[in-house]
C-alpha cells in the first residue's frame, strides 16, 4: 500500500544492537551520554545511538527511536507518539504499550521513554476487514497480519485524543502473504482518548473512524505484478498519517492520506471524534465524485491525472492554522534518503491550497517552498530522511515547533544500516518573507539545527560579521545538500559560497542576502545550538527562502 514496506524489511533484517556502555573512539553515544550529561547547556549524546540500541536501555533512549512523530502538550509536558518503529524492531520486546510508544519532556529537549496505548490491534480492525471483505465476496482473514503507522494526537475537550493508523498487509483476493495478482489489504484509522496519556492502561480506544477506500468496482483489484502497476493502484485514499485540526470556526477536520491520489478533508463530531456524515461502502464504482462526498473531499494532490495519478510521492498531510491561513505541510519522496518538506497555504480549511509561487496543489502541482530536504554541514554525518513532521506551539511563549524524524546515511561509523538510526528532531520554525519585496507575506521554514532551549534573545548587529556555512538546500532526490562557506565581513560586503552585500535589521531579524546576480534573499536569523562542533556550543543560524528560486536558504556561523 505504501513504499514504507521497505522500512519493515530493512529493520526486520538488522540483527539486535549491541549493548555496550562504552565510547568505541568515534564518537558513539554510551548508555552515560544518555543520562543527561550536558555541556554548555547542549546534550552530548552522539546521533549515533546504535551501542544503546538494545531493548534494555530504552529508558535511556531520549530522542533516539523517533519516527512519523506527533506532539502535543498536556497537562505539564509535552506528549510524543509515533509510528511502531524501532532500529532492530527492539521494540517489540515490551510487554505492556508496545504499539505507538512514546516519550514526554517538560523542555522539548531532555525526554523519557512511555508506553503506548496498545500492544495488538483492537478487535474492531479485523471485525471490519472481514466485513468489507464479506460485502465482497472474499474469504475472511483469520490471522491479519498488520502495521502500525504515524498517530496525531490533539488535545480534545480535556482529554489527549489520538488517531492512530493500522495497516493490513495481506492481499485482497486470497487473505494470503504472498502475491496473489491483487493489492494489499486496506488500512484503518482508529481513534482513542485519555486523561493518563503516560499509562498504557488508561487510553479508551473508541474504535473505527475511517478505512482505505476506492473509486473503482469493489472487485477491480487486479494487479499485474507485484513490483509494479503502481499507475493503477487499487485505492484512491489510502487510511494513514491522519491529522486533526480544530478550525478557528469550531469546526473539526481529519485529513489523511499517503501516496494513493492525494489527501482528503473529513469533518469530524467533536464529541464523538468520528465522521459527520455516513461513509457507506469502501468504493465508488467509478464515482470519484459520489467517493468524495463520503470519504473526504481531496484538498491537495502531486498528481492529479494520468499514469501515476493513483500513486505519487507525497504523504504524511500536517495542516495549522496561522495568520490568516491553513497552511499544509506535506512529505515529499522515499522515507530512506530523499523524504523531504513541503508547505503550501489556503484561506479556507477546503482549499483552494497554492505554494508560494500560487501554484494550486489541489488541482495537482509540486508546492514550494521546500522546509527540510537532507543536508549536511562540513562537520557530522548530515541527516537523510527528515520529514513527516508534526507541528505545534510552544507552551507559553506560542512559538511554533517542527517534529521528525532525521535518519543518519547509510555507512556511519561503518554501519552499513545506519540509515535505519531514526533520531528525533525537533526545530523551531521561522516566519520568512515571500521576497525581499513582499517582507509581511510570510511562509514557515524549519532552522537548519535542532532545538537545545538556549538564549533566544534577539540577535544584535554587531553579531552578524563573521564566517559562515551556506546551504542552498534545492530539492535533489536523494542527494544531500552540502555547506560552503560564506563570508559576511563587517563593512556589508559578502564572499564564498555568495558574492554581493548583506544588510541586517535587529528589530525584525532580517538579514537580507543580496548576491551581485540573482534576486535578494530575505532571511530570518535567530539562536541556536551548534550539533556538529566539538563540543556543541551556542551559535547563530538564519532560514529563508525566495519564491523565484525553488530554494530555501540555509545558514549557521562557525566563527
Amino acid at each position: 500500500m505504501k513504499n514504507r514496506i521497505y522500512l519493515a524489511a530493512a529493520l526486520c533484517g538488522l540483527l539486535a544492537a549491541a549493548s555496550c556502555t562504552k565510547d568505541n573512539g568515534v564518537g558513539i553515544m554510551t548508555k552515560e551520554d544518555y543520562e543527561g550529561a550536558v555541556e554548555n547547556g547542549i546534550p552530548t549524546y552522539a546521533d549515533d545511538y546504535s551501542p544503546i540500541a538494545n531493548w534494555d536501555f530504552h529508558p535511556n533512549w531520549n530522542l533516539a527511536n523517533v519516527h512519523d512523530p506527533s506532539v502535543a502538550y498536556y497537562d505539564g509536558y509535552y506528549y510524543m507518539f509515533g509510528t511502531s518503529a524501532s532500529y532492530g524492531n527492539e521494540h517489540d520486546k515490551a510487554t505492556i504499550g508496545r504499539q505507538y510508544q512514546g516519550k514526554r519532556s517538560k523542555d522539548l529537549v531532555n525526554w523519557t521513554h512511555i508506553y503506548g496505548p496498545m500492544s495488538t490491534a483492537p478487535a474492531w480492525v479485523k471485525d471490519s476487514l472481514n466485513n468489507i471483505r464479506g460485502r465482497m465476496d472474499l474469504p475472511a482473514i483469520e490471522n491479519p497480519v498488520y502495521g502500525y503507522w504515524a498517530p496525531v494526537i490533539r488535545v480534545v475537550d480535556g482529554k489527549l485524543r489520538m488517531y492512530y493508523s493500522i495497516v493490513v498487509d495481506n492481499m485482497i483476493k486470497t487473505g494470503g502473504t504472498n502475491f496473489d495478482g491483487s493489492w494489499t489489504e486496506r488500512a484503518f484509522i482508529g481513534m482513542a482518548e485519555t486523561t493518563d496519556p503516560s499509562n498504557p492502561e488508561a487510553w479508551e480506544d473508541k474504535g473505527f473512524v475511517v478505512c482505505s477506500s476506492t473509486a473503482k468496482a469493489a472487485g477491480d483489484w487486479g494487479r499485474a505484478s507485484a513490483g509494479g502497476d503502481y499507475g493503477n493502484a487499487y485505492f484512491y485514499y489510502n487510511a494513514i498519517d491522519p491529522t486533526y485540526i480544530v478550525a478557528p470556526d469550531g469546526k473539526h477536520w481529519l485529513i489523511y492520506g499517503s501516496w494513493h491520489s492525494g489527501f482528503a478533508l473529513l469533518e469530524i463530531n467533536p464529541a464523538t471524534g468520528k465522521p459527520v456524515n455516513t461513509l457507506g461502502n469502501p468504493w465508488a464504482n467509478g464515482d470519484v465524485a459520489d467517493l468524495q462526498s463520503r470519504y473526504g473531499v481531496r484538498i491537495a494532490t502531486r498528481v492529479q491525472t494520468g499514469t501515476w495519478s493513483h500513486w505519487q510521492g507525497s504523504e504524511a498531510p500536517e495542516i495549522i492554522y496561522n495568520n490568516g491561513y491553513y497552511y499544509l505541510f506535506m512529505a515529499y519522496d522515499g522515507l530512506d534518503v530523499p523524504y523531504n518538506t513541503r508547505v503550501a497555504r489556503s484561506s479556507k480549511i477546503e482549499g483552494p491550497y497554492v505554494d508560494i509561487k500560487g501554484t494550486d496543489i489541489t488541482a495537482g502541482g509540486v508546492a514550494y517552498p521546500i522546509v527540510t530536504h537532507p543536508y549536511k554541514f562540513s562537520q557530522g554525518d548530515g541527516w537523510v530522511g527528515i520529514s513527516h513532521c508534526g507541528i505545534f506551539q510552544q507552551d507559553g511563549t506560542g512559538d511554533w515547533f517542527y517534529a521528525s524524524q532525521g535518519r543518519l546515511p547509510a555507512g556511519v561509523n561503518g554501519n552499513d544500516s545506519s540509515n535505519a538510526l531514526m533520531m528525533g528532531h525537533i526545530r523551531r520554525i521561522v516566519w520568512c518573507p515571500s521576497s525581499a519585496d513582499s517582507l509581511n507575506d510570510l511562509w514557515p521554514i524549519a532552522l537548519p539545527e535542532r532545538y537545545a532551549g538556549l538564549d533566544n534573545t534577539k540577535v544584535t548587529s554587531a553579531e552578524i560579521a563573521g564566517t559562515w556555512e551556506h546551504i542552498n538546500l534545492t530539492y535533489q532526490q536523494g542527494v544531500m545538500d552540502t555547506a560552503q562557506t560564506l563570508t559576511l565581513a563587517s563593512g556589508g560586503q559578502m564572499s564564498g559560497a555568495l558574492t554581493g552585500t548583506w544588510t541586517y535589521d535587529e528589530s525584525s531579524q532580517y538579514l537580507t542576502l543580496a548576491p551581485t546576480s540573482g534576486p535578494k534573499v530575505v532571511v530570518v536569523v535567530a539562536r541556536e545550538a551548534d550539533w556538529e562542533a566539538s563540543p556543541r556550543q551556542a551559535t547563530l543560524v538564519y532560514a529563508g527562502t525566495e519564491k523565484s528560486l525553488d530554494a530555501t536558504w540555509w545558514g549557521k556561523k562557525v566563527k
